[in-house]
């Protein structure tokens, strides 16, 4: 198995095409070989491979930490029928650090190197097709995809650097917008703006869902505020349940 990095957002592409581009040029090199790429495309115990392949060692947060790259990256699989030099595993070098478990902001860290993936946000937000327990809403704040906290607080990551690659820039104005500018697309806006994207896999419903549940709890610091309001009460009469629940919930945190 080789592992290549890759740190952004829209990844699928970017490592399955390089994968192919290393696999071409070991063809060229020794002929043709038996592989197969995966860029989480498949049930594959990456990070355990990673970790046992050298790569690094898993963090009390469950990811692979690197000492050049902290977490900060994307695995990417060639799987092969070459006979090639097993690498040792690395030591791990989390000591005594508990950052990721402590600032979990729904405590989905349960012990070192356990993860409760009910409680996690990334699985709330992107994984789960239903209902977001209510008990955990207003834990999720404004990250309406996904969360990263358990990586922004690990002092390894100090040392992860920004991709140069275009294809991992943000587009349509996703790093500026505004929650109600994102509730108000349509499913036409949703698809146009997530094209070549991984957030198109969670659909304009479950968009909706999040958006809602983010200006749900913008109630913490803007309560009843006119705008949020006004953008939260046309979607009361969308034709998802699933949709009207949570902004039924929205509109409750602001007391109306």
């Amino acid at each position: 198995m080789v592992s290549l990095y890759a740190r952004g957002r829209d990844y699928h592409k970017v490592l399955r095409a390089r994968l192919q581009q290393l696999a071409g040029r070991i063809e060229k090199e020794i002929g043709a070989f038996g592989y197969r790429v995966f860029t989480d495309s498949a049930p594959v115990m990456e990070v355990a491979l990673a970790e046992k392949s050298g790569l690094g060692w898993r963090g009390k947060h469950t990811l692979l930490l690197n000492r050049e790259a902290g977490s900060m990256f994307f695995l990417g699989e060639l799987f092969t029928d070459l006979a090639l030099p097993v690498d040792e595993p690395v030591t791990p070098h989390c000591g005594q650090c508990s950052a990721c478990i402590d600032v979990c902001p729904t405590q989905a860290i349960v012990a070192p190197y356990e993860l409760d993936a009910r409680r996690c946000i990334s699985y709330l937000t992107i994984e789960l097709k239903g209902s977001i327990p209510v008990e955990l809403r207003s834990l999720i704040g404004n990250r309406v995809y996904g969360c990263d906290d358990c990586q922004l607080y690990c002092p390894w990551n100090k040392f992860a650097q920004t991709s140069t690659l275009p294809d991992f820039d943000a587009r349509h104005g996703l790093g500026s917008a505004s929650l109600i500018e994102l509730l108000n697309w349509s499913e036409e806006d949703f698809n146009r703006n997530t094209e070549g994207s991984a957030i198109r896999r969670i659909g304009h419903e479950r968009w909706l869902r999040n958006m809602a549940v983010g200006l749900g709890n913008a109630a913490g610091t803007h309560k009843g505020d006119a705008e949020i309001v006004a953008a939260l009460r046309p979607r009361l009469d969308h034709p998802s349940e699933l949709v009207r629940e949570h902004v039924e919930w929205a509109l409750a945190q602001h007391s109306l």
